[in-house]
């Protein structure tokens, strides 16, 4: 479960980072729950790769 959570926070913080950056429209749903700045999206694609990362490891261990 935490994985896929993790790939869900990771798509939306990449979308909406990519959106911002490169092509200055917003990306994904998130902007439509909360007003994000750019670095908020860095930061939730890195909490997404972590708990991907995190559910992976405890599939391994069992």
């Amino acid at each position: 479960m935490r994985a896929i959570v993790g790939f869900i926070l990771l798509i939306q913080g990449v979308a909406g980072f990519v959106g911002l950056t490169f092509f200055d429209s917003k990306w994904g749903l998130l902007h439509r729950v909360a007003e994000v700045p750019n670095w908020g999206y860095l930061a939730i694609g890195l909490v997404g790769a972590g708990l991907i990362m995190w559910g992976e490891s405890a599939k391994k261990k069992s």
